[in-house]
C-alpha cells in the first residue's frame, strides 16, 4: 500500500519519518505507555530510529500494518500514534498511543475515527477490532467514544513481554460511522440463553 495522509479537523494522519525519532523516543519514556502497549521497556533512541526509519516503513510496504503519526495540523507537533494491523482479509485491529502532555484533548479519539473510517471506506473493512489489556481504562475510553463496542474479555489474548494477560476485546462496523458495508450484514437472531444439550 502506498503510504497515504489523513487530514481531519484538527489533526494530520502522516506516514512516520526519520525526523520523528526523537518526538518518539521522547514520548516513549513515558512510563504508562510502557506498562499498556506492547513497545520496548526500557525504550532506547536506537528503538525509535528502527520504528521510524524501517519498521513502520515495511509496514507499509509488505501491507502488514498501516501507522501514523499523529499530529496537530496548526504546528505539526507529534500528539501520538494510530496504527492499522493486518490481521487478514478485511480485517484489521487498531492499536494507539498519546504523548502525555496531550492527553485529554481528544486527539486519539479524533485520529481513531479517522483511521477507522478510511479501513472502512478505502481497505474494504467488515469490521476494524480493538484490544487492550483489561485494566486499561485510558484506551478503552477512547475506544468507546470512537464508537467501538466493547465486546468482551479474552482470556490469555494479549503476549505482553513474555506473558499472556487477559484483554477486552471491541469492535466497530461501517454502520456504526454511518457507512455501508461492502457486504451485507448478517447478524445473529436474538435466541435468548444458550440451553445445553443435557443435564
Amino acid at each position: 500500500m502506498e503510504p497515504t495522509v489523513l487530514p481531519t479537523q484538527r489533526l494530520v494522519l502522516r506516514p512516520w519519518a526519520p525526523e520523528d525519532t526523537d518526538a518518539v523516543h521522547l514520548a516513549c519514556q513515558d512510563p504508562d505507555i510502557q506498562r499498556w502497549t506492547t513497545v520496548p521497556a526500557p525504550y532506547e533512541r536506537e528503538h525509535a530510529r528502527g520504528w521510524t526509519g524501517e519498521i513502520s516503513p515495511a509496514g507499509w510496504r509488505q501491507d502488514t500494518e498501516y501507522s501514523f503519526a499523529v499530529c496537530r495540523a496548526d504546528s505539526g507537533i507529534l500528539v501520538g500514534a494510530v496504527g492499522l494491523h493486518v490481521r487478514g482479509p478485511a480485517a484489521y485491529e487498531v492499536g494507539y498511543w498519546a504523548a502525555k502532555e496531550h492527553r485529554g484533548r481528544g486527539h486519539t479519539t479524533e485520529a481513531v475515527t479517522a483511521v477507522s473510517r478510511w479501513a472502512f471506506t478505502e481497505l474494504g473493512a467488515g469490521r476494524v477490532e480493538w484490544r487492550a489489556e483489561v485494566g486499561n481504562a485510558g484506551s478503552r475510553a477512547v475506544a468507546e467514544k470512537a464508537g467501538f463496542r466493547v465486546e468482551g474479555v479474552l482470556r490469555a489474548a494479549l503476549p505482553v513481554r513474555g506473558t499472556w494477560r487477559d484483554c477486552w476485546v471491541g469492535g466497530l462496523l461501517p454502520a456504526d460511522l454511518g457507512l455501508e458495508s461492502r457486504l451485507p450484514y448478517l447478524s445473529a437472531p436474538d435466541r435468548g440463553p444458550d440451553i445445553g444439550a443435557g443435564a
